[in-house]
Protein backbone atom coordinates (compact mmCIF):
# COMPACT_ATOMS: atom_id res chain seq x y z
CA UNK A 1 0.00 0.00 0.00
CA UNK A 2 1.80 3.49 -1.46
CA UNK A 3 0.22 6.04 0.64
CA UNK A 4 0.40 3.78 4.05
CA UNK A 5 4.17 3.80 3.13
CA UNK A 6 4.66 7.19 2.89
CA UNK A 7 2.46 8.12 5.62
CA UNK A 8 4.95 5.81 7.72
CA UNK A 9 8.35 7.11 6.39
CA UNK A 10 7.22 10.59 8.07
CA UNK A 11 5.74 9.14 11.15
CA UNK A 12 6.86 10.86 14.68
CA UNK A 13 6.91 8.56 17.31
CA UNK A 14 4.61 9.54 19.89
CA UNK A 15 3.91 8.37 24.02
CA UNK A 16 0.95 7.15 24.95
CA UNK A 17 -0.91 3.59 23.96
CA UNK A 18 1.56 0.64 22.90
CA UNK A 19 4.97 1.70 23.15
CA UNK A 20 6.43 2.33 19.51
CA UNK A 21 3.00 1.94 17.94
CA UNK A 22 1.71 5.15 17.60
CA UNK A 23 2.71 8.25 15.46
CA UNK A 24 2.21 12.19 14.30
CA UNK A 25 1.94 11.90 10.96
CA UNK A 26 0.40 14.37 8.47
CA UNK A 27 -2.23 13.39 5.97
CA UNK A 28 -4.21 15.16 3.65
CA UNK A 29 -3.33 18.36 4.58
CA UNK A 30 -3.77 17.89 8.47
CA UNK A 31 -2.14 16.25 11.57
CA UNK A 32 -3.29 12.84 12.30
CA UNK A 33 -2.17 10.32 14.05
CA UNK A 34 -1.13 6.75 13.38
CA UNK A 35 -1.62 3.69 15.25
CA UNK A 36 -0.70 0.78 14.57
CA UNK A 37 -1.22 -3.17 15.38
CA UNK A 38 1.71 -5.42 15.43
CA UNK A 39 0.84 -6.71 19.12
CA UNK A 40 -2.58 -7.56 19.09
CA UNK A 41 -3.84 -6.93 15.72
CA UNK A 42 -7.14 -8.08 16.34
CA UNK A 43 -7.63 -4.94 18.55
CA UNK A 44 -7.66 -3.05 15.36
CA UNK A 45 -11.61 -3.83 14.68
CA UNK A 46 -12.39 -2.84 18.17
CA UNK A 47 -11.21 0.06 18.42
CA UNK A 48 -12.66 1.28 15.14
CA UNK A 49 -16.22 0.17 16.26
CA UNK A 50 -15.89 2.12 19.30
CA UNK A 51 -14.88 5.80 18.27
CA UNK A 52 -17.74 5.30 15.88
CA UNK A 53 -19.94 4.07 18.76
CA UNK A 54 -19.04 7.25 20.52
CA UNK A 55 -18.09 9.82 17.97
CA UNK A 56 -20.14 12.93 18.96
CA UNK A 57 -21.10 11.69 22.32
CA UNK A 58 -17.52 11.53 23.90
CA UNK A 59 -14.52 13.79 21.92
CA UNK A 60 -12.75 11.19 20.37
CA UNK A 61 -11.39 11.41 17.19
CA UNK A 62 -12.87 11.08 14.02
CA UNK A 63 -11.17 7.45 11.60
CA UNK A 64 -9.53 8.83 8.59
CA UNK A 65 -8.46 5.83 7.30
CA UNK A 66 -8.36 1.68 8.59
CA UNK A 67 -6.67 -1.30 7.41
CA UNK A 68 -8.44 -3.07 10.49
CA UNK A 69 -6.84 -6.95 9.01
CA UNK A 70 -3.26 -7.67 8.46
CA UNK A 71 -2.16 -7.28 4.94
CA UNK A 72 -0.97 -10.26 2.36
CA UNK A 73 2.39 -8.71 2.43
CA UNK A 74 2.11 -9.02 6.61
CA UNK A 75 2.08 -5.64 7.52
CA UNK A 76 0.36 -5.08 10.37
CA UNK A 77 -3.40 -3.28 10.68
CA UNK A 78 -3.68 -0.03 11.05
CA UNK A 79 -5.72 3.01 12.07
CA UNK A 80 -5.32 6.82 11.04
CA UNK A 81 -7.00 9.21 13.13
CA UNK A 82 -7.28 13.19 13.40
CA UNK A 83 -5.08 14.63 15.77
CA UNK A 84 -7.69 16.46 18.19
CA UNK A 85 -6.25 19.75 19.61
CA UNK A 86 -4.75 20.58 23.34
CA UNK A 87 -2.39 20.03 25.37
CA UNK A 88 -2.47 16.78 27.73
CA UNK A 89 -4.65 17.72 30.80
CA UNK A 90 -1.90 16.05 33.35
CA UNK A 91 0.73 18.78 32.26
CA UNK A 92 -2.04 21.59 32.23
CA UNK A 93 -2.52 20.52 35.67
CA UNK A 94 0.24 21.29 37.21
CA UNK A 95 0.26 25.37 36.54
CA UNK A 96 -4.01 25.63 36.72
CA UNK A 97 -5.73 27.48 39.20
CA UNK A 98 -8.56 26.47 41.24
CA UNK A 99 -11.37 28.23 39.18
CA UNK A 100 -9.96 26.17 36.28
CA UNK A 101 -9.39 22.74 38.06
CA UNK A 102 -12.92 22.86 39.50
CA UNK A 103 -14.07 23.66 35.64
CA UNK A 104 -12.10 20.71 33.92
CA UNK A 105 -13.44 18.78 37.11
CA UNK A 106 -16.67 18.76 36.16
CA UNK A 107 -16.17 18.10 32.75
CA UNK A 108 -14.25 15.09 33.78
CA UNK A 109 -17.75 14.05 36.03
CA UNK A 110 -19.89 14.83 32.65
CA UNK A 111 -17.49 12.71 30.51
CA UNK A 112 -18.21 9.77 33.54
CA UNK A 113 -21.76 9.90 33.61
CA UNK A 114 -21.40 9.48 29.88
CA UNK A 115 -19.55 6.54 29.83
CA UNK A 116 -21.80 5.19 32.49
CA UNK A 117 -24.85 6.06 30.55
CA UNK A 118 -23.52 3.65 27.46
CA UNK A 119 -24.93 0.40 28.66
CA UNK A 120 -23.94 -3.33 28.24
CA UNK A 121 -25.43 -6.50 28.59
CA UNK A 122 -22.42 -8.49 30.53
CA UNK A 123 -18.55 -8.02 31.39
CA UNK A 124 -16.23 -8.68 28.84
CA UNK A 125 -13.33 -7.35 26.84
CA UNK A 126 -14.86 -6.08 23.26
CA UNK A 127 -14.27 -8.51 19.84
CA UNK A 128 -14.41 -7.83 16.71
CA UNK A 129 -16.79 -4.79 15.27
CA UNK A 130 -19.63 -5.58 16.36
CA UNK A 131 -17.90 -5.67 19.91
CA UNK A 132 -19.05 -8.74 21.53
CA UNK A 133 -18.28 -9.45 25.17
CA UNK A 134 -15.80 -12.00 25.81
CA UNK A 135 -15.40 -13.36 28.94
CA UNK A 136 -12.44 -12.37 30.84
CA UNK A 137 -11.71 -15.72 31.86
CA UNK A 138 -10.34 -15.09 35.20
CA UNK A 139 -11.83 -15.79 39.02
CA UNK A 140 -12.28 -13.90 41.64
CA UNK A 141 -10.76 -10.69 42.84
CA UNK A 142 -8.93 -12.72 45.61
CA UNK A 143 -7.48 -15.59 42.99
CA UNK A 144 -6.50 -12.70 40.71
CA UNK A 145 -4.55 -11.51 43.65
CA UNK A 146 -2.88 -14.37 44.85
CA UNK A 147 -1.73 -15.01 40.75
CA UNK A 148 0.20 -11.03 40.96
CA UNK A 149 1.27 -11.39 44.70
CA UNK A 150 4.80 -13.15 44.09
CA UNK A 151 5.49 -10.00 41.46
CA UNK A 152 4.25 -7.37 43.79
CA UNK A 153 6.16 -8.52 46.65
CA UNK A 154 4.79 -8.11 49.75
CA UNK A 155 5.51 -8.89 52.95
CA UNK A 156 3.48 -11.76 54.66
CA UNK A 157 1.78 -9.16 56.89
CA UNK A 158 1.50 -6.31 54.18
CA UNK A 159 -0.62 -9.64 51.94
CA UNK A 160 -2.40 -10.24 54.56
CA UNK A 161 -3.41 -7.12 55.10
CA UNK A 162 -4.40 -6.81 51.40
CA UNK A 163 -6.85 -9.72 51.73
CA UNK A 164 -8.46 -7.86 54.11
CA UNK A 165 -9.23 -5.24 51.75
CA UNK A 166 -10.21 -7.49 48.89
CA UNK A 167 -12.88 -8.50 51.47
CA UNK A 168 -14.12 -5.09 51.82
CA UNK A 169 -14.21 -4.88 47.94
CA UNK A 170 -16.16 -8.04 47.86
CA UNK A 171 -18.68 -6.75 49.91
CA UNK A 172 -18.74 -2.97 48.71
CA UNK A 173 -19.42 -4.75 44.93
CA UNK A 174 -22.41 -6.92 46.13
CA UNK A 175 -24.15 -4.09 47.38
CA UNK A 176 -23.06 -1.86 44.60
CA UNK A 177 -25.32 -0.76 41.53
CA UNK A 178 -25.86 -3.81 39.44
CA UNK A 179 -25.18 -2.21 35.69
CA UNK A 180 -22.64 -3.01 33.10
CA UNK A 181 -21.11 -0.27 31.01
CA UNK A 182 -18.49 1.21 28.51
CA UNK A 183 -15.61 1.53 30.54
CA UNK A 184 -12.13 3.41 29.56
CA UNK A 185 -10.18 1.59 31.82
CA UNK A 186 -7.09 3.97 31.64
CA UNK A 187 -9.58 7.45 32.14
CA UNK A 188 -6.58 9.96 33.81
CA UNK A 189 -4.78 12.69 32.80
CA UNK A 190 -2.16 11.55 31.11
CA UNK A 191 -5.23 10.78 28.68
CA UNK A 192 -7.05 13.67 28.21
CA UNK A 193 -6.28 16.79 26.02
CA UNK A 194 -7.67 19.68 27.34
CA UNK A 195 -7.57 24.00 25.82
CA UNK A 196 -5.82 25.92 28.02
CA UNK A 197 -7.01 29.16 26.99
CA UNK A 198 -11.01 27.52 27.71
CA UNK A 199 -10.11 25.09 30.45
CA UNK A 200 -12.05 22.97 28.43
CA UNK A 201 -11.50 18.81 27.44
CA UNK A 202 -10.84 18.24 23.88
CA UNK A 203 -10.14 14.86 24.01
CA UNK A 204 -10.41 11.09 25.47
CA UNK A 205 -7.84 9.49 23.67
CA UNK A 206 -5.84 5.46 24.17
CA UNK A 207 -9.03 3.10 24.03
CA UNK A 208 -6.91 -0.28 23.63
CA UNK A 209 -8.12 -1.44 27.21
CA UNK A 210 -11.89 -0.31 27.55
CA UNK A 211 -14.39 -3.16 27.81
CA UNK A 212 -18.04 -3.44 29.05
CA UNK A 213 -17.22 -3.30 33.34
CA UNK A 214 -18.29 -1.97 36.35
CA UNK A 215 -19.57 1.60 36.22
CA UNK A 216 -17.01 2.27 39.36
CA UNK A 217 -14.27 1.01 37.61
CA UNK A 218 -13.33 4.72 35.12
CA UNK A 219 -13.97 7.01 38.41
CA UNK A 220 -11.76 4.51 40.40
CA UNK A 221 -9.42 5.25 37.90
CA UNK A 222 -9.19 9.00 38.12
CA UNK A 223 -8.92 9.27 41.64
CA UNK A 224 -6.71 6.38 41.78
CA UNK A 225 -3.58 8.86 42.52
CA UNK A 226 -5.48 12.58 42.53
CA UNK A 227 -4.36 14.05 45.40
CA UNK A 228 -6.79 17.45 44.50
CA UNK A 229 -9.47 17.53 46.80
CA UNK A 230 -10.94 20.41 44.29
CA UNK A 231 -10.76 18.28 40.95
CA UNK A 232 -12.03 15.18 43.32
CA UNK A 233 -15.06 17.42 44.74
CA UNK A 234 -16.18 18.74 41.11
CA UNK A 235 -15.91 15.64 39.57
CA UNK A 236 -17.75 13.35 42.06
CA UNK A 237 -20.83 16.46 42.26
CA UNK A 238 -21.62 15.98 38.62
CA UNK A 239 -21.20 12.21 39.11
CA UNK A 240 -23.73 11.97 42.16
CA UNK A 241 -25.74 13.11 39.89
CA UNK A 242 -26.05 11.03 37.30
CA UNK A 243 -27.20 7.54 36.73
CA UNK A 244 -27.44 6.52 40.51
CA UNK A 245 -24.58 4.57 41.92
CA UNK A 246 -25.57 4.63 45.68
CA UNK A 247 -23.51 5.51 48.65
CA UNK A 248 -19.90 5.36 49.74
CA UNK A 249 -19.13 6.21 46.31
CA UNK A 250 -15.07 6.86 46.71
CA UNK A 251 -15.04 3.34 48.42
CA UNK A 252 -17.26 1.82 45.76
CA UNK A 253 -14.86 3.30 42.79
CA UNK A 254 -11.08 2.47 44.71
CA UNK A 255 -12.77 -0.97 45.60
CA UNK A 256 -13.62 -1.69 41.47
CA UNK A 257 -9.76 -0.14 40.62
CA UNK A 258 -7.90 -2.99 42.55
CA UNK A 259 -8.32 -5.22 39.53
CA UNK A 260 -6.17 -2.45 37.72
CA UNK A 261 -4.26 -1.37 40.72
CA UNK A 262 -2.76 -5.05 41.50
CA UNK A 263 -2.07 -6.10 37.21
CA UNK A 264 0.03 -2.43 37.20
CA UNK A 265 1.94 -3.08 40.67
CA UNK A 266 2.74 -6.60 39.15
CA UNK A 267 4.66 -4.81 36.30
CA UNK A 268 8.40 -4.17 36.67
CA UNK A 269 9.26 -1.01 38.58
CA UNK A 270 11.04 0.55 35.51
CA UNK A 271 7.74 1.80 34.67
CA UNK A 272 7.13 4.90 37.02
CA UNK A 273 3.57 4.55 37.19
CA UNK A 274 4.14 0.86 37.67
CA UNK A 275 6.34 1.87 40.70
CA UNK A 276 3.47 3.88 42.31
CA UNK A 277 0.86 1.21 41.90
CA UNK A 278 3.40 -0.60 43.65
CA UNK A 279 3.70 1.35 46.28
CA UNK A 280 0.05 2.09 46.55
CA UNK A 281 -0.61 -1.64 47.03
CA UNK A 282 1.98 -1.71 49.74
CA UNK A 283 0.44 0.55 51.34
CA UNK A 284 -3.14 -0.45 51.37
CA UNK A 285 -1.59 -3.91 52.93
CA UNK A 286 0.06 -2.10 55.49
CA UNK A 287 -3.37 0.24 56.75
CA UNK A 288 -5.92 -2.62 55.91
CA UNK A 289 -7.80 0.05 53.98
CA UNK A 290 -8.90 0.56 50.46
CA UNK A 291 -7.52 4.24 50.86
CA UNK A 292 -4.33 3.20 51.73
CA UNK A 293 -3.34 6.39 53.17
CA UNK A 294 -4.62 8.90 50.55
CA UNK A 295 -5.81 11.94 51.28
CA UNK A 296 -9.79 12.37 52.16
CA UNK A 297 -11.13 13.96 48.45
CA UNK A 298 -14.66 13.88 49.60
CA UNK A 299 -16.48 14.81 53.02
CA UNK A 300 -19.46 12.74 51.78
CA UNK A 301 -18.94 9.14 51.06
Amino acid sequence: MDGFEAIAASAVPLTGGYGGETYAVSAAGEDAVLKLYGRRPERAAVDISLMRLVRGLLPVPRVLDAMPEPAGDGAPPYVLYERLPGVNLETYLEGAGEDQRRKVGEQLGELLVRLNGMPFLTFGDFAGRELATVPFGVGGLEEFFASHAEAIGLSRAQRAGFEAVIDQAEELAETGVDRVCLVHSDFNPKNLLVDPSAARLTGLIDWEFAHAGSPYADLGNLLRFCTDPVLARAVLGVVRAGPELGDRLVERARAADLWALIDLASRPAANPVAAAANALVARIGDTGDLAGGRPELDVVH
